[in-house]
C-alpha cells in the first residue's frame, strides 16, 4: 500500500530532517490524521524522492526524519505541449491536470490569432500541476511557461521533432503514422483553430502538420488525445 505523497520544493539531498510547509503539514496532520512514526513520501519536483517518518505531528510545521533519499532520472522523453489559452479557464485547468498525469514535461500556453481567453492565473495553474504530480506520484514537476505569442514559440523551440495539429483541408500526416521522438514539441490551436497564416509560418519553421482523425475535437480533447498517442513509455 502506498504512503501519502507530498511536494516540498525545498527538501534536498543530504538532509536528515525536514520541516514541512504549513500547507503540507495541515493536510498531513489535520486532514489525513497522521501521527508520530507514520511514513510519508516527499518529492521536490526535481527528481528527488524522500522516504520519511513523522517526528513531530504539528498541523503548521510537522517535522519529519528522512530515512532514504532516491534521485530519479529525468523522463526519457521531453514532451513540450504548446496549446492555446481557452475562453473557459476550467477547461484549461482540466487539460493541465491530465497532461501532467500523463507525463508532459513542459507546457506553454499560447496566444494565437484566434485565441479568446480570460486572464491567465499562473499561481492557480501551478497549483493544479503540482497537485496532479502528487496524485500521479511523479518526481519531476512539469515546467509551466508564461503565456507566449504563437510567433515567439515557433521561432524559439529547438525540439528535434515539431508537430502542429490543425483542421485545415491540406496535406497532413495521420498522427497514427508518427513515430514520436524523445524530444518533441506539439502545437494545439484555439477553439477556432490556427489561422492559415500561422500554419504556414509553423511549416516554414519545420513543424510537420498532423491530422487527429475524422472528428473535430475541442482544444483540450485534442491535446489529451495527441499526448496519449505520442507519449513514449
Amino acid at each position: 500500500m502506498s504512503v501519502p505523497y507530498f511536494y516540498e520544493p525545498l527538501v534536498a539531498a543530504g538532509m536528515t530532517q525536514f520541516t514541512m510547509s504549513e500547507t503540507s503539514s495541515k493536510h498531513c496532520i489535520q486532514v489525513l490524521r497522521m501521527d508520530v512514526g507514520d511514513a510519508i513520501d516527499i518529492t521536490n519536483g526535481q527528481g528527488g524522492l524522500f522516504h520519511a517518518t513523522i517526528q513531530v505531528a504539528h498541523k503548521k510545521n510537522a517535522l519529519v526524519a528522512i530515512t532514504e533519499t532516491i534521485q530519479t532520472e529525468r523522463p526519457s522523453q521531453k514532451l513540450h505541449l504548446g496549446i492555446s489559452l481557452l475562453k473557459t479557464a476550467v477547461r484549461l485547468e482540466w487539460l493541465f491536470e491530465k497532461a501532467t498525469e500523463m507525463g508532459v514535461t513542459e507546457i506553454t500556453p499560447l496566444v494565437c490569432e484566434r485565441t479568446i481567453h480570460e486572464r491567465f492565473k499562473t499561481e492557480r495553474m501551478q497549483q493544479i500541476i503540482q497537485s496532479a504530480m502528487i496524485q500521479s506520484q511523479q518526481t519531476w514537476l512539469p515546467i509551466l511557461v508564461e503565456p507566449t505569442p504563437f510567433s515567439h514559440f515557433i521561432a524559439q523551440t529547438a525540439a528535434s521533432q515539431k508537430l502542429i495539429a490543425h483542421c485545415e483541408p491540406t496535406n497532413k500526416a495521420s498522427i497514427k503514422s508518427i513515430l514520436p521522438s524523445n524530444d518533441l514539441a506539439l502545437l494545439i490551436g484555439p477553439e477556432g483553430d490556427f489561422s492559415p497564416t500561422e500554419i504556414e509560418a509553423a511549416i516554414a519553421k519545420d513543424f510537420t502538420p498532423i491530422d487527429l482523425g475524422p472528428t473535430r475535437l475541442r482544444t483540450e480533447t485534442a491535446g489529451i488525445f495527441a499526448l496519449s498517442v505520442l507519449k513514449n513509455f
